[in-house]
């Protein structure tokens, strides 16, 4: 199916643009994955981002996301909630000082109970760490309905906006082949 998709790029220029909301949970714990895995990043990425067309990296080979993870540019860090991942925030340093939010999600048992707002707070506290110009990030219309007002509420600025046709399979492809939601 063709469908416009409309992206949405947002800024952070200032750590103290920063707005933080964490939570008090006893069993949340937010981890850097420090050893690549292609076999755990492509399990958050599907899991994360099945519901919601991320399509782009589920073609990729071991090889692929091997190459990716071990580049010294990339950190991921994952949020448990007794002992399960709950979620992932994936970083990539770049060049000039800015740092991407290249994904950002949580698996969808986790969603509205404010791990959400809390992994972003520490990610982009994380990235922060790495940039010394700019924290920025995407999201379209395909991403969950939370994902624009988390960013905007955590302090990033809209900064140019895109529409695009887009050929999309008929349904999201789910976290593993033949999910139906």
């Amino acid at each position: 199916m063709q469908a416009d998709v409309t992206t949405w790029y947002l800024e952070m220029l200032d750590p103290a643009q920063l707005r933080p909301k964490l939570i008090e949970h006893p069993d949340l714990e937010i981890r850097q994955a420090t050893l690549p895995c292609p076999e755990f990043s492509r399990f958050l990425y599907a899991s994360v981002g099945g519901q919601w067309y991320w399509c782009d990296r589920l073609g990729w080979s071991r090889d692929r996301w091997l190459t990716y993870l071990i580049c010294s540019q990339v950190e991921t860090w994952v949020a448990y909630i007794a002992g399960t991942p709950a979620g992932y925030i994936e970083l990539e340093k770049q060049s000039s000082g800015n740092v991407e939010i290249t994904c950002f999600g949580l698996l969808p048992q986790f969603i509205g109970q404010g791990v959400g707002g809390h992994l972003l707070t520490v990610g982009v506290q994380y990235a922060w760490k790495l940039a010394t110009r700019r924290v920025w990030v995407h999201t379209c219309s395909l991403d969950g309905p939370f994902a624009y007002k988390n960013y905007e509420s955590r302090g990033f600025i809209l900064y140019d906006t895109t529409i695009k046709t887009k050929v999309l399979p008929d349904q999201p492809p789910g976290p593993w082949p033949g999910y139906n939601a």
